[in-house]
Order: C-alpha cells, then structure tokens, then sequence
C-alpha cells in the first residue's frame, strides 16, 4: 500500500531533477585537482573573457600593482566591454587588474599586456608559457581579453586545463582579493569610477568566492568559479551553457553535499621510515582530498624513493603517493634532512624531555 501511495505521489509530484544546460562542464577539487564530475572535460572551445584569468595571473607574477600606468594610444584598438578608459589617463596596475576582473574591460587588457610586457605579443608568450607549466596541454592564447582575432581565431580551451588554471590562481591572495571584491572605487587623474563585479554567482551564492564570466557570439557563455564550503574548495567551468550561474550554484550544492574533506597527511606528524636515509625524511605541505563516505576506506598512501648518494640538505629524494582505490589524486614530494640537523633536533628534545623530568 505504502508502494502505491508513493508512486501516486510522483506522478502528482514529480521529483525535480536540474538538467545541465552547460554543452562541457567540469567540477574539481581545488587542493587535490580531483576530478568530480566532468562533460565533455576535454573538448577545446573557445573561451571568450575567461582568458583574463591568464591575464592577471601574468600581471601579478610579472607585474608591480603599484606601477602607475599612463593610457597609451593603443587602448584605441579595443572595442566589446570596456571600463572606458581615455588616452592620457592614469591609473595603477592594480586599478586596471579590478577593472579587467570585475568589468570584464578589454581596454584594462590591452593596457595590462602594455604595462607588463611591453606589447600584446611578448604577453602572450608569457600566458602560453604559463600554460604549459601548469599542465594545460589543450590550451592555446592569442591575445590577453579573449575576443576572437580579425581572421576569426581566438583563445581556445578546456574545461579541465580553466579548471587547472582557476585552482592554481586560487593561491595567489591577491587574485583571491580582487576576483572575490562585489564593487570597486577608484578614482584616476581623469574621473572616479565605481565597478560592480559582472560575476552573479558572487550575490546568488553565499560560498562563492571569485570567477571570471565570459562571452562572445561564437563562443557563448562561459564561466569560471571557485566557491568555499566546510573546508571544501570546489572549481567550476562551463562552456556554452545559457544557465550558467543556476547551473555553478546547483553543481556546488550537489558535490559540497555529496563530498567529505579528509586530511591524508599531515605534514607535522606524518612519519617516513626509511633506513637508507635513517629516517630523516619530510613532506612540506599537508594534504586533505574530498572523498565520498564510501571511498574514505580506499584511500591509501604509498612512499617511492630514489637512493640518493650525494645529497644535500633539502633535496627531494621521492614522492608520497595519495590513491582512492586505484585513482592517484595526489603526489607530495619527499625531502631529505641532513643526519646531524636531526641528530641536534633529536638532542634538544632529549634535553627537553630531561628537564621536564627533573621538575616533576
């Protein structure tokens, strides 16, 4: 009976179920770059202002925030969204570095790419070179805003390398800062500007905390997000989706919901046993993944060394190897502390210890 009742009452009321919009999409763990669920995750496409994300990663690794930058005749060539800045105009790198994040201006990008590197073409060669060291292999820059060039080439991508990218620009503060910023004043030698940031997601979700919109005719929406819950960072992108905030919002609920952060190492008291190097071995950093109940059994860990002969204090001589199940989501470098540094940490603790005894 209880059956029959329960069937009546989904087809009075049907359970609700969000149907993505997104054409590729990607959630991923921003510590471990764990992959939670993926569409079309490797399908390259274009990826309009997202690319800005690039840029201000350039502008702070190359960049002084407090370089005064005078507005040159080449912010006429810019057209599509702009903070409208005039030649002759005075700003600082980082005034410009809010207006390319939260306006979205491709003047601020055109300025940027003038002010770090002297031209657009030695900026972008700094963008595809960063690409690549974060290991985004399907992605290709060629101009710092993301709209596409006169012979209709533009910036192209991957959900999952705009993942890499948001997640490796989720540990520079200062991006943090700017990208999370809801409005910003400032006030040049010309005007005073006030700039809402065109993220939504930042005024609709409550644990959001930064991201890059984008769009052109060709490329459609796409979007960018990181957003922060229970000690759970989770990156969000989605190419070509008409829905694109409901759908980030609704994404982070269901996997903030459906995953556990668990530390897997500890990098104070995590202990490697090693004989050659009689112990004196260290991990740098500690690290925690996002696990569902069910897989926090299969999570494991498995040290891989190389017996070095001649090594110095610091060296990394391995990895830890972090697995669920059979899926490696992480490896930590190992490194070597010379014998006597941990002789004289060992003897002061021997001291302590007998101290400590003595006035019991």
């Amino acid at each position: 009976m209880k059956k029959l009742i329960l069937v009546v009452v989904l087809f009075i009321f049907p359970l609700k179920v969000s149907a993505l919009s997104a054409e590729c999409a990607i959630v991923m763990d921003q510590d471990s770059k764990r992959v939670l669920f993926e569409k079309n995750m490797d399908k390259e496409k274009l990826i309009a202002s997202t690319t800005k994300i690039m840029t201000a990663v350039i502008a702070l690794e190359y960049g002084d925030l407090d370089t005064l930058v005078e507005v040159g005749d080449e912010v006429l060539k810019a057209y599509g969204s702009a903070i409208y800045i005039e030649v002759g105009e005075e700003l600082t790198l980082k005034d410009l570095l809010y207006g390319l994040m939260l306006r979205s201006g491709n003047d601020a990008a055109i300025e940027i790419a003038y002010a770090v590197a002297g031209n657009m073409e030695s900026f972008v060669h700094l963008m595809n070179e960063k690409a690549k060291s974060l290991g985004m292999r399907n992605t290709i820059f060629y101009n710092d805003h993301g709209l596409e060039e006169n012979n209709g080439v533009g910036n192209t991508s991957t959900v999952y390398d705009m993942a890499l990218l948001m997640s490796y620009a989720n540990t520079l503060e200062e991006f943090k800062t700017i990208t999370s910023t809801k409005e910003y004043t400032v006030r040049s030698n010309y005007k005073t500007y006030i700039w809402p940031n065109k993220n939504k997601l930042l005024k609709i979700y409550k644990y959001a905390t930064g991201g890059k919109t984008g769009y052109t005719e060709k490329a459609k929406r796409t979007l960018v997000t990181s957003a922060t819950k229970d000690d759970k960072n989770l990156i969000v992108v989605t190419f070509n989706d008409g829905n694109d905030f409901n759908d980030h919002m609704n994404l982070y609920e269901d996997y903030f919901n459906a995953y556990e952060s668990v530390e897997v190492i500890n990098k104070d008291t995590y202990e490697i046993n090693d004989e050659y190097y009689n112990g004196n071995l260290f991990v740098n950093k500690s690290f925690r993944v996002l696990a569902k109940e069910e897989e926090k059994s299969l999570i494991s860990t498995n040290v891989v060394l190389n017996k070095v002969k001649d090594y110095v204090d610091g060296d990394c001589v391995g990895y830890v190897e972090v697995k669920i199940g059979d899926e490696v989501v992480e490896k930590l470098s190992v490194y070597v502390r010379k014998n006597e540094e941990k002789g004289e940490k060992q003897g002061f603790f021997k001291r302590l210890i007998s101290f400590l005894q003595f006035w019991k």
